[in-house]
């Protein structure tokens, strides 16, 4: 990684309200920070007015160097850093696209919910790829302009390599996202992002079907008992695959249990510290912007690897069903749907 001792050249593709955020703060820092964007009405935003990030105290705006996905073929120098934060669905053509400009001994890292870093490692290879979890509140309603609900002082992010070591290139991406925001190296990122996971079941489609930000589904009568039915789940899918229990969101290892509660109550830690009235899933952004959603990533997820488990999942399968609905045009996000929601229980 940048054997001359200069800064690492740093790409982030997908700079949606998560990795445009997080690639501000480290141009603000400095650091050489290159945007890869696929809305073109976003790249042109940015590239006429900057990056806008409102933050809960202040605005910042951060001119930046954005290129649209088209141009990347157009790059000659290569990236010694790639973070990717495009949906789930989108990891593979995007690491295959940023490929041929990733530095011999450069890596990518998935700013990424879901368990994406098999995908990157089958292209690039594990001892370039690098995993990530994210502790982070933002929206993006327009092109150009992220709302963070969440300051960097709030921010809590980790990072590892697939085989627990700490390298030199792991070191330079936690030293990097630093930045943005606090910073854990993980020896067990496989481990760390199904924490993370366990933490989303339970948010992303339920409050998303409701068409409501997730405080405020979570107080309709009915829905916690969905959610940690979801997440008991998802729990033992987990424990069925010999996935540990470890610590998240600055926990220490004292604060984690080998059982369920502990995975319910991830999602106590992503109400209190990473939400705000208004703050709406990424499923339910997506759906508002009139796009797919990462259904597989979340409960979809959960729902394939029960199935070649022999586990049960019938409250997962039930929540995707309707999601599925949703996005066939049969169902609209809507309060009305706690009912269904709470059917799936006797799923």
């Amino acid at each position: 990684m940048s054997p001359d001792g200069s800064s690492p050249r740093i790409a982030v593709v997908g700079t949606g309200a998560n990795g445009a955020s997080l690639g501000a703060d480290m141009i603000r820092a400095g650091l050489d920070v290159t945007f890869i964007e696929q809305w073109p009405a976003h790249v042109e935003a940015m590239r006429a007015h900057g990056l806008t990030v409102k933050l809960p105290d202040e605005t910042q705006t951060t001119p930046v160097s954005v290129y649209h996905l088209c141009q990347v073929a157009e790059l000659r120098d290569p990236f010694d850093i790639v973070f990717i934060s495009v949906k789930s669905y989108d990891t593979r053509w995007t690491t295959e696209l940023i490929r041929p400009v990733l530095a011999d001994d450069g890596v990518v890292v998935g700013l990424q919910n879901g368990m994406t870093i098999d995908d990157v490692a089958e292209i690039v290879g594990e001892d370039r790829t690098l995993g990530a979890v994210l502790g982070i509140a933002a929206n993006m309603y327009e092109p150009g302009t992220v709302v963070r609900q969440v300051p960097p002082s709030g921010t809590w992010l980790a990072v590892g390599a697939l085989d627990g070591s700490v390298t030199p290139a792991v070191e330079s991406v936690a030293e990097a996202l630093r930045h943005a925001g606090r910073v854990e190296v993980s020896r067990d990122i496989r481990a760390a992002k199904w924490m993370k996971l366990l933490a989303n079941i339970p948010e992303m489609l339920p409050s998303a079907i409701l068409n409501l930000p997730l405080l405020s589904a979570e107080r309709i009568d009915g829905v916690r008992a969905v959610m940690d039915a979801a997440t008991r789940e998802a729990y033992r899918v987990a424990k069925d695959l010999g996935i540990p229990m470890v610590p998240i969101f600055g926990k220490s290892a004292e604060q984690v249990a080998q059982t369920e509660d502990y995975a319910v109550g991830l999602v106590d830690e992503v109400l209190a510290s990473y939400s705000l009235p208004d703050t709406r899933v990424a499923v339910l952004q997506d759906w508002d912007k009139g796009r797919r959603a990462e259904l597989d990533a979340f409960c979809g997820y959960i729902v394939a690897q029960a199935q070649r488990r022999g586990v049960p999942a019938p409250v997962n399968a039930a929540i995707l069903e309707l999601a599925c609905r949703i996005e066939a045009g049969e169902l609209r996000p809507d309060p009305a749907n706690a009912a269904l929601l709470a059917g799936t229980l006797s799923a």
